[in-house]
């Protein structure tokens, strides 16, 4: 089956009517946000197959679930490995929020550095 190609005129040239195929609409969070702002600008080369493959999207999406679930499970474990619980939380509740602060942007550190910026 052969399929009909369309073109535009452009000044002098005609040029063919290229377009990608839909692909899903798929909500990309923070990670893969900023995963794609570093394709873009660090290696556009594989920013670039991936769009004209059509995988972008399904690329970006997986590694915002693999940084959500990391982030998840490392603030989990070094909240565990330094003792922060409920019981520091009803007693000194600023100290909790500092300690958290740091095991977040710990986290946000490790994940830019493994997944985000490689």
């Amino acid at each position: 089956m052969a399929t009909k190609i369309t073109y535009t005129q452009q000044g002098d040239y005609l040029l063919p009517d290229l377009k990608l195929p839909e692909q899903p609409k798929v909500e990309i969070g923070i990670w893969g946000r900023r995963h794609l702002r570093y394709l873009k600008n660090h290696h556009p080369i594989i920013y670039t197959n991936l769009l004209t493959s059509c995988k972008l999207t399904a690329y970006l999406a997986d590694i915002d679930e693999q940084a959500e679930d990391m982030f998840f499970r490392l603030v989990n474990q070094l909240a565990k490995q330094e003792g922060l619980n409920e019981k520091l939380k009803a007693d000194n509740q600023m100290m909790w929020v500092k300690r958290m602060n740091s095991i977040r942007y710990r986290a946000t550190e490790i994940i830019n550095k493994e997944l985000i910026y490689n």
